[in-house]
């Protein structure tokens, strides 16, 4: 479990906080499999963005989701506090601070992982969200901005000092985004450093990575990225092994059934023009974790109305040997 503030968490395995991934729909997949800490994708802390229908679909939660975490994304302390203080008056239970984001896009704002490399400036924007609300605050971070400067400890501290409640560390820099091997000897040391919980990420795509990744790192817990697109039950699994005996990933049918609920849910959620086109990547994530596949995958995407999404599913899993599949 997690202590995190007021919270305390079923297990200690988070869903690492994606943009265009883990939506309200993908967040409820993933709590019912046994996530034990769920982030939202990151909002802008710039007031001009807030009401756009991104930003209000982003922020959206579901009541019984608890902990509620939202991230927040910026680079000015005073705006970094309002969006945090809007946000809790919104429904976040915790406000997760985005300073691990290596996109081009975030970075050339001076935000997300390009912070790393201004140390009072991040202290200046925990203070001033922490002293801005009265639930906790965590926040996300890399091993450095890049491989010859790997200040991930010296950020930790910083982290507690300002009253920082838990800390995520992806194991790669900011230079490195997701390429090359993650190492974890960074976030080891980070662990050693504080006494706040620390969540190791980066490559963890099974229940055997996490355990390794712990054993190594002595982290309070993990945080899954990537690798749950396409497997919302990934984090339960790793809570289950952590906690005691592997469980085996949903059977074709339960994964069948996640699948086609999901995509009806992205269809509601977003609308069926929106849906439907934000449907192609995730029903091709789940298909990817089948090879034989994927000329189907490519079926799907040239879909472009969401009954026809719906149809195309159903005839499929209808009429695959599901024997010859699951093999």
């Amino acid at each position: 479990m997690l202590s995190i503030g007021p919270h305390t968490t079923a297990n200690s395995v988070a869903l690492a906080p994606m943009a265009g991934v883990t939506d309200l729909p993908f967040r409820r997949l993933c709590a019912r499999f046994g996530a034990g800490l769920l982030v939202g994708e990151m909002v802008h802390s710039d007031p001009r963005l807030r009401e756009s229908r991104k930003s209000q679909q982003r922020r959206s939660h579901d009541l019984e989701i608890n902990p509620r975490s939202v991230q927040i994304v910026g680079n000015d302390p005073l705006l970094m506090a309002e969006a945090a203080r809007y946000n809790v008056a919104h429904g976040a239970q915790i406000i997760d601070i985005n300073m691990g984001c290596p996109a081009k896009k975030v970075c050339r704002k001076a935000a997300g992982s390009a912070l790393l490399a201004d140390e009072p400036l991040v202290a200046e924007i925990l203070r001033a969200v922490v002293s801005a609300v009265a639930v906790p605050v965590t926040l996300k971070i890399r091993t450095g901005a890049d491989p010859l400067h790997r200040n991930g400890p010296s950020i930790a501290r910083i982290a507690e000092d300002a009253g920082i409640a838990l800390l995520a560390v992806h194991g790669r820099t900011r230079a490195c985004a997701f390429k090359g091997a993650v190492e974890h000897d960074t976030t080891a040391r980070i662990v050693k450093s504080v006494d706040i919980p620390v969540l190791a990420n980066g490559d963890i795509a099974s229940a055997r990575d996490a355990k390794a990744v712990l054993a190594h790192t002595g982290a309070a817990g993990v945080m899954v990225g990537r690798a749950v697109q396409g497997a919302p039950w990934l984090p339960g699994i790793i809570a289950h092994a952590i906690a005691g005996p592997s469980s085996p990933a949903p059977d074709l049918a339960t994964q069948y059934a996640v699948m086609r609920e999901h995509l009806a849910e992205l269809h509601r959620f977003y609308g069926n023009f929106a849906g439907s086109r934000i449907a192609r990547k995730h029903i091709g994530w789940y298909l990817d974790g089948h090879p034989q596949l994927q000329e189907e995958k490519r079926a799907f995407n040239r879909l472009e109305e969401a009954t026809d999404q719906l149809l195309f599913l159903d005839t499929l899993f209808h009429q695959i040997d599901k024997q010859d599949l699951a093999a």
